[in-house]
């Protein structure tokens, strides 16, 4: 072979493994954009998030996977989450074992997120579906479950659990003192973000504002009652329901915030902290 014949074979050779990096490159950028988070500040659980997380889920095709580990009465939380979602008759619904997990209940509960398009943890109290994962493999499982696609959403204290601190509903709301909240790790889905929920109706301003303070590199997220936050990608939110979402930004100075209080319709860049245009 001649010197030109090799050079052109080897610049040949250059370019389909240039070619096959960015198709890589492109697939894998598609599998992190399919992460998808349907975030229910509490009370009714609006129409419109419901289709969305059925709609991201596979529509038709979905296969939701309900966790009522939160609830004090987990099969009064499941009929009415099913109610929520009787308009799609064609998905499969089904009901994670009740806490506690072992033996026969724990692989069953693997065996449905395995087969899950999308998992909804119900309302109640946070601090019971975090004594559950302390099971290492199933905090894990649950995290490789989300990055890998499935939607996750939640809500009440299934919304609160998405975020790493997690609230554990011990405070006091008459200051703003980030030392007076009680928090605790959570499942952690959002990152660089610290969610409360049932937050303007319940007057809870203060103690994600004392948080916020706390850990200032963190976006405070306030989902308030009828109301959801339906985020992509971890960064594009957009708020549906009957109130507001609030977002708390204190990284410019010490002591002071950023406020952007969204309404239905309205989307925000939790990574750029602005309102952007409607989709």
């Amino acid at each position: 072979m001649k010197w030109r014949e090799f050079n052109f074979a080897v610049k040949k050779i250059e370019f389909r493994i240039i070619l096959l990096s960015a198709i890589l490159a492109l697939t894998f950028s598609s599998v992190l954009a399919q992460q998808k988070l349907v975030l229910v500040g509490g009370g009714d659980r609006s129409a419109e998030a419901v289709a969305r997380f059925v709609e991201w889920a596979g529509k038709e095709n979905a296969r939701i996977l309900i966790i009522t580990w939160a609830s004090g009465v987990p099969e009064e939380s499941f009929e009415s989450l099913r109610e929520d979602f009787k308009t799609f008759p064609t998905v499969s619904f089904e009901n994670a074992p009740l806490a506690p997990l072992d033996g026969e209940k724990r692989a069953k509960f693997l065996d449905q997120l395995k087969n899950a398009t999308g998992v909804f943890f119900s309302g109640g109290d946070q601090n019971r579906i975090m004594e559950v994962l302390k099971d290492a493999p199933l905090y894990n499982a649950l995290r490789e479950k989300y990055e890998a696609g499935a939607v996750f959403g939640g809500t009440s204290a299934g919304t609160a659990l998405m975020s790493t601190p997690m609230m554990t509903g011990e405070n006091d709301l008459t200051v703003i003192d980030g030392n007076k909240v009680g928090t605790r790790q959570g499942l952690g889905l959002l990152p660089n973000a610290i969610i409360d929920q049932h937050f303007i109706v319940r007057q809870r301003e203060n103690r994600l504002f004392g948080l916020v303070l706390q850990n200032p590199k963190m976006l405070g997220v306030g989902i308030d009652e009828d109301t959801a936050l339906l985020v992509k990608d971890n960064r594009f939110g957009e708020v549906v329901g009957a109130s507001f979402v609030m977002f708390v930004d204190a990284r410019q100075k010490k002591a002071t915030f950023m406020i952007n209080l969204v309404k239905s319709g309205e989307r925000f860049d939790l990574v750029k902290r602005k309102v952007i245009s409607k989709k």
